[in-house]
């Protein structure tokens, strides 16, 4: 592995430990083993136990196994979604959940929020079945609130909420019993490679992907009563990506011997260093408006300097994100994951103050 620091918001720098679960991985030969076998089942067994402890999920919470965030969008619309979601859009990934929602002719809806700005309603149309909300926008370092969330369950008990919880997860505390479903891929607080996602959907989400597969298509092979199938013998419907299923569970066992709540303390350490950081420096502004709202896993800049400051920290080994879609040129995005050690994030502040 390389010298550099990736403060990239995904793929994002791999976890401290990767390497030699990798490397015990392959020793186990865990990429030949049968994803029918009683070994492979116990992997699974022992990933799942890990991130219900981890995500502290209640009771009635399964947990799937899917290629992508993208793919649960596909399949959360697909498998409870008949005619119409509502959408939160605080960022271009938000946006692109609605936008699949549309793909597959539904006739969503959606509010928006100002750019780096914050929601001012929270109103859902009488129809919608389900509210997809980003729990940690990444594409501009805007955070849903808690108590937003618990607002909008209290008040919509009849609607599904699904919750993407990517570059969240587990950095950021979430009170599942107040979502139904929700979904993230290992690329960024998890510090895995691409090419995996996790599902997580209880049991009003079972009842009524059932209800809808006696007269609709919910798909193919991943359709919600599918994946229960076999996620109920601690399995998947087809051969999935055992590897790294294995290294998801023993990253999640080493963030559980840590400490959850050290390492959530640290995250806001971490967090309040950089934003400082952009506070004193004289090229650099918050995106997000609201400070209450603003992400403290995804920090994201506002600067006309922005190639200055990636190519600067670039020499010195630390990879910057740059901004997203329309905001390419004019934001600094930095990522805050467990994986960041306290030490890297002070360097990186204190070489920050040396751009003039």
């Amino acid at each position: 592995m390389s010298n550099k620091i990736y403060f990239t918001p995904g793929p994002a720098q791999l976890f401290y430990t990767f390497e030699e679960h990798l490397k015990r991985a392959l020793f186990l030969d865990i990429p030949s083993i049968s994803h029918r076998s009683k070994d492979f089942i116990r992997i699974v067994e022992e990933t799942n136990e890990g991130m219900r402890e981890l995500l502290d999920l209640p009771a009635g919470y399964d947990i799937y196994y899917l290629n992508s965030a993208n793919e649960a969008w596909d399949r959360i619309i697909q498998n409870l979604v008949s005619k119409r979601s509502h959408h939160f859009i605080n960022g271009a990934f938000s946006r692109k959940f609605y936008e699949f929602a549309l793909l597959h002719g539904k006739s969503s809806t959606a509010t928006e929020a100002e750019d780096g700005g914050s929601f001012e309603a929270f109103e859902i149309p009488r129809g919608a079945e389900l509210i997809g909300i980003t729990k940690n926008e990444t594409s501009v370092g805007h955070s849903f609130l808690e108590s937003e969330i618990e607002k909008l369950r209290k008040e919509n008990p009849d609607k599904l909420i699904a919750l993407d919880v990517v570059s969240a997860s587990p950095s950021l505390e979430v009170n599942f019993q107040n979502i139904d479903t929700a979904y993230f891929s290992v690329q960024k607080a998890f510090g895995l490679p691409a090419g995996l996602a996790v599902w997580i959907a209880n049991e009003k989400c079972h009842e009524i992907a059932e209800e809808r597969s006696i007269t609709t298509s919910l798909g193919s092979y991943r359709t919600l009563p599918n994946l229960k199938k076999f996620g109920d013998k601690s399995q998947t419907p087809e051969t999935p990506n055992m590897l790294f299923i294995y290294l998801l569970g023993k990253i999640a066992q080493d963030i559980l011997s840590a400490g959850v709540q050290r390492m959530r303390n640290d995250t806001i350490y971490k967090a309040t260093l950089l934003n400082q950081a952009i506070e004193n420096h004289p090229h650099l502004a918050h995106f997000v408006s609201s400070k209450e709202h603003r992400s403290k896993t995804t920090i994201v800049a506002s600067t006309k300097k922005a190639a200055e400051f990636i190519n600067y920290f670039q020499q010195r080994g630390l990879i910057l994100g740059t901004g997203y879609g329309s905001h390419k040129k004019n934001h600094l995005r930095i990522a805050n994951f467990p994986t960041h050690s306290k030490e890297s994030v002070e360097m990186l502040c204190d070489l920050m103050t040396k751009i003039e």
